[in-house]
Order: C-alpha cells, then sequence, then structure tokens
C-alpha cells in the first residue's frame, strides 16, 4: 500500500461567481486509485458561504480524478459539493443537475489576463499603457509577451497534459498581457469538469511567480479586448445529419432563448459584448459565417459540409462557469425536433 496525497477541489458559494478552493487528506491504496475508490469528505461550509456556523457541515462527492505532476502519488480530485446527507446536492452545486450527453461535444477557448500588482503583465507600472493592440496577438518577443508569461503558460500546458486534461493549445491573446488555453471534453460534465481543474491548476503555478490569474471579462476599460470563453460545441446529429433546414430551426431556437444564456455566460457581459473588438452587442443576436462579430460564428467547413459539424458560440465570458454554458447549450438544443 502506497499514500497518496488527494487534492479535493470544489467550487465555493460566492456570486456571481464561484471561488476554486481545495485542500489535502492523505490515503492508501495499492495503485494510483480510481474514483470509485475515493470517499466523501466533509469541509466547513460556514467558511466559504455554503453554510451557517451552527450547522456548518458540508460533503465533497468526487466527480473526477487526474494525475497531480507536481506531487508523488498526487491527485487532483474534482467534487461536487453536497448537503451532510451526502445525497442532496448544495443549491450551490451547479453541476449536479446540468443535462448531460457523452454524444456532445464541448470545446472551450478560455481567455485570460496574468496580472502583478493590479496590472496586466507588461502594462507599465502604476499608470500608463503599452502601445495599442496588433502587436500581441499570437506574438513572439520580449516587448511582445514580456519575460515570464510564456513559461507559465508552456508549464501549464505540460501541467494539464500530464494530468490527462484534453488541453488543445495556448496562444497570446489581442490585449498585452492576456493569453488563452483551450480544452475539448465529450459530454457537459466531463468538459466542464477539465475546465475547472485546469483553471485550478494555472492559478496554483502563478503562486511562485507572484502572479494573479483575472479571469473577468473586462479588467482593463476603454479600447482593449475583453476576455471571452468562446464554446465550441456539437452534438452527434449536428456532426452526422445536420442540414440547413436543421440548422436554421437551431438558430432560432438560441435567439428565442437569449436572455436563459446570457443570464449563465459570465457577469459583467454588457462591459464586453458591445459591439466592437470582435464581439455582438449583448441585446442582439446574429450569426454568420466566419463572422467573428456574430454571436454565432459558423465556420466555414459547417456551411462545406452540407451544414454539419460545430458551431462556435462567442458570448461566453471568461468567467463563465462552463457547467451552466454547457448545460445552457445543451437544454437549448433539446427544443429543437430532429429530423
Amino acid at each position: 500500500m502506497e499514500k497518496f496525497k488527494l487534492e479535493y477541489i470544489w467550487l465555493d458559494g460566492y456570486t456571481p461567481t464561484p471561488n476554486l478552493r481545495s485542500k489535502t487528506t492523505i490515503k492508501e491504496f495499492k495503485s494510483f486509485p480510481k474514483l470509485e475508490d475515493l470517499p466523501m469528505w466533509g469541509f466547513d461550509g460556514s467558511s466559504t458561504q455554503q453554510a451557517e456556523g451552527r450547522s456548518s457541515d458540508c460533503m465533497l462527492k468526487p466527480v473526477a480524478i487526474f494525475p497531480d505532476s507536481t506531487r508523488k502519488n498526487g491527485a487532483l480530485v474534482m467534487a461536487e459539493v453536497m448537503m451532510p446527507d451526502g445525497k442532496t446536492p448544495h443549491p450551490s452545486n451547479g453541476r449536479a443537475n446540468i443535462p448531460d450527453d457523452p454524444g456532445a461535444w464541448f470545446g472551450f477557448e478560455q481567455e485570460y489576463f496574468l496580472m502583478r500588482d493590479g496590472r496586466p503583465l507588461g502594462f507599465p507600472s502604476g499608470s500608463g499603457f503599452p502601445q495599442p493592440q496588433g502587436p500581441y496577438y499570437t506574438g513572439v518577443g520580449y516587448t511582445n509577451v514580456g519575460g515570464i508569461a510564456r513559461e507559465i503558460v508552456e508549464k501549464h500546458l505540460d501541467l494539464c497534459l500530464d494530468a490527462g486534461i484534453n488541453h488543445e493549445g495556448i496562444n497570446a491573446e489581442v490585449a498585452k498581457g492576456q493569453w488563452e488555453f483551450q480544452v475539448f471534453g465529450k459530454g457537459s460534465k466531463s468538459a466542464a469538469d477539465q475546465v475547472w481543474v485546469a483553471r485550478y491548476l494555472l492559478m496554483r503555478l502563478c503562486e511562485k511567480y507572484q502572479v494573479d490569474v483575472e479571469w473577468h471579462c473586462k479588467p482593463i476599460r476603454g479600447d482593449w479586448n475583453g476576455s471571452g470563453m468562446h464554446c465550441n460545441f456539437s452534438t452527434a446529429y449536428m456532426r452526422e445529419k445536420g442540414g440547413k433546414e436543421y440548422f436554421e430551426k437551431l438558430m432560432k431556437a438560441f435567439e428565442v432563448n437569449v436572455n436563459d444564456h446570457i443570464a449563465v455566460y459570465g457577469p459583467d457581459n454588457h462591459l464586453r459584448l458591445t459591439g466592437h473588438h470582435e464581439t455582438q452587442s449583448i441585446d442582439k443576436f446574429s450569426y454568420g459565417v466566419a463572422d467573428r462579430g456574430a454571436s454565432i460564428r459558423v465556420p466555414h467547413s459547417f456551411v462545406n459540409n452540407e451544414y454539419r459539424g460545430y458551431l462556435e458560440d462567442r458570448r461566453p465570458n471568461s468567467q463563465g462557469d462552463p457547467y451552466q454554458i454547457a448545460g445552457q447549450i445543451l437544454k437549448t438544443i433539446a427544443t429543437v425536433p430532429l429530423g
């Protein structure tokens, strides 16, 4: 039997966006544990806005496990928060009741800013701004990306791959100090689990650099890009059958349900969805082929393949909860008759 370090990770009860929390327990196993081997574990919900002090017990139910290459015999355990009975989902548990479908595929493009002392890396200290946007997107060189940002994102990439997260790529983004990583998963819960653990790994890695990760969708006001979390999605029907008629019905359903989508696509989205900086206005819905200013971008490959494949919802923002984003997309798709 070997001792394993299990880092339980969960979402707290803060609103409008939950924070990641984690703590470690040591358990013995013959080999790297499977999900079904992991015990539930309690925590003090009164310290995470999930319970009152006079009745503070909450439970953590493991839902996914990933190797942690930063520790000997380490594991990252994504968990749902449950009530003290261990069976009832806590009101803050946004994962438990979302629709799920292993045939639904999601690709999340997570943008973020790396910050130090309240300013993006590469911004002048104190006040002022760097040169305007233009050279930073996919940029190379110290002037464009700075001295430590690339080291951070490369190490983060390795940590995610070591963990078995389906991390698909990285790039410097349009604004100075802004970066992006992409995660792909099959099933709404699995895809979102991977995004949350990838976020956790990035924040934990940045501790040693004395750098913060800013997830807010518009941390720098003015003529600077905000941060999105564009969601690429498809179902088995969209990939295999599709068709223009079904696509048009799907877009109509997205238009009808626009308020439900915006409600879960992340707070302060009005600051980002202004109709500028490759966004559609928050009060409008549109779709277009290769249109980065539309609500839904339709790839050329989708149209050229007889309206089969995936679509990109460009409205979710960088603070959004991927559980809720994927769940709402599936809810809307479910309203459209097949065939």
